[in-house]
């Protein structure tokens, strides 16, 4: 079989590649798409980034290359095999991209699992948690007169944050003094709970001196704030 080219990915038609040559991005600047983007500009690999609104996240031009029709997606011109490759899922794309430069994941196999097992607390914790609290805050469910939903995702937000504060509590960073994919899965989260919801007061954020100043030495590094409007939300 041979080799895949972006000429291969029918994406491309619509969403040009600029650089040929380097991975294209497909997504939009939210806490998973910024996810993305970070670690792109952490690692130093060059990369288009094509905005992607949400609305056009289920066209059928995106979706031949994520048929979930959700951002981010990359096309990598210079995959596992040498030739283009495709993939979603953006903690998926997090582990692809730390083993493609040997970068922000532990050698150490303990260490490794440990970290992919922080990336997965998010995606399966953080993220669903904090994107239905803000649904229901400030979203299409902000207007139910039951408050049932928005107290149970509230409750989980200040709890999945809790968990954050304690781990913590003697590091610089999720799995030490280094920085890794782990924080680079859960920050854009973090930022958001902090600057979008406007809860200051009720989840606490004030006496979360560990995962705020976290978060601050985070946005602190060049590369992430490099990376918060990328793609530029236009």
């Amino acid at each position: 079989m041979s080799q895949k080219t972006l000429d291969d990915f029918p994406i491309s038609k619509r969403w040009a590649p600029r650089t040929p040559g380097a991975i294209q991005l497909y997504s939009f600047p939210t806490p998973n798409g910024v996810k993305v983007s970070a670690m792109l500009e952490e690692c130093g690999l060059p990369y288009d980034a094509h905005t992607v609104k949400l609305s056009e996240a289920g066209s059928p031009e995106f979706k031949t290359l994520n048929i979930n029709g959700k951002i981010p997606a990359i096309v990598d011109p210079s995959g596992p095999d040498g030739g283009a490759f495709g993939l979603w899922e953006s903690g998926a794309i997090l582990i692809y991209l730390a083993e493609k430069t040997g970068k922000f994941l532990p050698e150490n196999p303990a260490e490794r699992y440990e970290t992919i097992q922080w990336v997965m607390f998010q995606m399966a914790g953080i993220g669903p948690m904090f994107g239905q609290y803000a649904f229901f805050l400030r979203g299409g469910g902000a207007e139910m007169e039951d408050r049932l939903p928005r107290e149970r995702y509230f409750n989980e937000t200040v709890r999945l944050l809790n968990v954050l504060e304690t781990r913590l509590s003697d590091r610089a960073n999720i799995m030490g003094d280094d920085l890794t994919i782990a924080d680079i899965a859960n920050f854009p989260w973090v930022r958001t709970a902090r600057d979008y919801f406007n809860e200051d007061d009720a989840l606490g954020l004030s006496g979360l001196t560990n995962v705020m100043g976290w978060l601050d030495r985070c946005l602190a590094r060049p590369a992430v704030d490099r990376s918060l409007n990328q793609p530029p939300r236009e």
